[in-house]
Parts: structure tokens; sequence; C-alpha cells
């Protein structure tokens, strides 16, 4: 007998708890699973038809510059002299890339994927917490201190290792330098610019005295607080290379969003001429057999060049076709070998 006080393990006596809501279980038959697989294998390879014939739509201008082979434009920017380094490249284009056009970077052999490569940041630094900005996260190590015991921010590997390359684009006309006006604002995602990561609250007015105490990643060039000296809006962790860098990649090979090129007469896109890239060349990569390259691209309703995602509708939906035929011959068979017997 249930004790007083005591209540009851038993579910309630309703329909739910006791599952007699009312149900239906299809019957799949061969009336519905044929038609069904030819419907969608028609849907995906018409799918796939508009997908490949609009990725073979969008122009992709692409160039390597790594500092690797003699024939590299920049060779002499070997690992070993990266910095202060400066290369051009000189290229051309037969026919307009309409606009908006997307400057991107690119390397290989880059793994932002490895996991403790990507855990090694502190993520109440990025939210502009200054109690964390003089005793980091362990997990940042060992880039969290630099050798005189000085606390880095931002620590970790994953910022530490931020690319660092600039460049400056050129259209040649008249046998004179035209500079191509490079806009890169809003170019990180939104989520990381308006809520994943903030800047520190300035200290009597000053941004760079709320990292007193504290000094910059091993690698970089600047403190966060000098990456943009000319925009308040584009400094510290709100920077958008930065951003950029800390979303990261998953695959080796990657490119990420430099600039867009949407301003005065470019706003159409880079007409047919001779361009140059003046390249200020910081990054190395020879060392763990990486490249580097640039990318110059539209996009069109799907996004970038992606043949790979057109092919895979066609292969699925020509599948699916074929199944259908297949469990047609069949049923049509067996179908009339009952009815015989």
């Amino acid at each position: 007998m249930k004790k007083e006080g005591e209540t009851s393990e038993k579910p309630d006596n309703t329909a739910f708890t006791q599952q007699r809501l009312p149900a239906w279980q299809p019957v799949l038959s061969a009336g519905i699973v044929i038609p069904g697989f030819l419907i969608i294998g028609l849907a995906f390879i018409g799918i796939g038809i508009a997908l490949f014939l609009t990725s073979q739509t969008i122009q992709v201008v692409e160039m390597d510059y790594t500092g690797d082979k003699t024939d590299s434009p920049c060779f002499p920017c070997t690992d070993s002299k990266t910095k202060n380094c400066t290369c051009e490249i000189k290229f051309s284009l037969d026919k307009l890339v309409t606009g908006p056009v997307f400057f991107y970077y690119g390397l290989t052999n880059y793994y932002q994927s490895f996991r403790k490569y990507g855990v090694s940041k502190d993520d109440y630094q990025l939210s502009g917490d200054t109690s964390y900005f003089t005793s980091p996260q362990d997990k940042c190590s060992p880039y969290n201190y630099d050798s005189n015991k000085f606390p880095i921010v931002p620590c970790g590997a994953l910022a530490n290792s931020m690319f660092n390359d600039t460049f400056e684009l050129f259209q040649i006309v008249n046998n004179t330098k035209k500079q191509v006006p490079l806009d890169g604002k809003g170019i990180a995602w939104w989520t990381d610019y308006n809520i994943k990561y903030r800047n520190p609250v300035p200290v009597n007015g000053s941004f760079a005295k709320a990292f007193y105490g504290t000094v910059k990643p091993i690698h970089w060039p600047k403190a966060a607080y000098e990456l943009d000296t000319t925009d308040p809006n584009n400094n510290g962790f709100l920077n958008q290379d930065f951003l950029v860098w800390m979303r990261r990649a998953a695959l080796p090979q990657f490119r990420k969003l430099y600039r867009r090129i949407t301003e005065g007469d470019y706003s159409g896109g880079l007409p047919a001429g001779d361009y140059s890239l003046t390249i200020h060349y910081n990054y190395p990569v020879v060392s763990f057999n990486g490249q580097k390259k640039v990318v110059f691209s539209n996009v069109s309703w799907m996004g970038g060049k992606n043949d790979f995602l057109g092919i895979a509708y066609l292969v699925v939906g020509s599948l699916c076709v074929v199944m259908s035929i297949v469990m047609l011959i069949v049923y049509a068979k067996f179908k009339f070998t009952e009815d015989d017997a």
C-alpha cells in the first residue's frame, strides 16, 4: 500500500503518457516509392544543373606568391627574410570581372582545425574582461607569457599566428599606377563583431591604458590596441582582420576574405587591363610546406565558385532515377510472375 505523503511513480492515465495518441504509419508500396524516387531524382538533377551552370559564370583570378621558387615574384622574401620584405605581382585581365569583387588570401597545408590549436585562446580576455589580462588561462600556453614573464594579450596560439601580409592593388593606366580602393569594413561575421568579441573599457579615456602591464603576441608587429589607429571602431579585439582570422577554417586548404572592391571607379568590378599587386610579405609558410595565394572572385546567388555542389546534386539525382528504373523493372517482373501463379 502507498504510505501517506508518498507520490505514485505511475504516469497519469492520459492518452499522451499512456501512448494512446492516434498515429499514422505509411505503407511503402511500389506505387509510392518508385514515383517518389523518380520525382526526387528529377528535382535533384534540376537543382544540380542550375548550381553547376551558375558556378561556371563565377569569375576567379588566383595567383600563388609563395617565395619558395626562383620563378616566384616573391622569391627574395623567403622565410628567413620575411620582415619588411616587399614584392610585386603583375597580371592582366582580358575581360571585366563584374562586381562586387572579393579579395581573398589563401593558405595551404595549414590545419586550423587542430584541436589544441583551436582551444589555445582565452575567451574571457576576448570578451573584454581585464581581470584575465594579467593572468591568462593555462590553455594559452606556451603563448600566455613572454620570456620576461609578462602576460600576453590576446594570448594563445590562434591569435599569435594571425596572418599579417598586407596588399595594395593598382591598375596600370598609361604607364601610371592608379590605386584600387580596398574596403575592409564588415568582412567579419556579424555575430563575431557584435556578440562574441568585446573590447575592454578604456581607462581614463585611453584604450591603450586598458592593456597596461601586458605585451603583444610574440609574432605580432603591433599591439592589439594599435591594429588600426585611424578607426577606433576597427581596433583591438574588434579589428576586422583579427576577427576573420579567429574564425577557424575546417580544412587545411582555405581562403579568408581580406577586402572587398566596391568603391569609386571599381564599383562595377575590375575592368580589363594591366594590374600590379604590391605585397608586404611578412607571413612565413615555407617551414611547414605551405603555400600562399591571392584570389579575386565575384559571387552569385549560390555564393562563391563551387563545382562540387552541383556535381553532387547531379550524381545523387541520377542515382535516384536509376534506382527508380531498377525498382520498376523488378516490380514488373515479380508482379507479373505472382499474377501468373
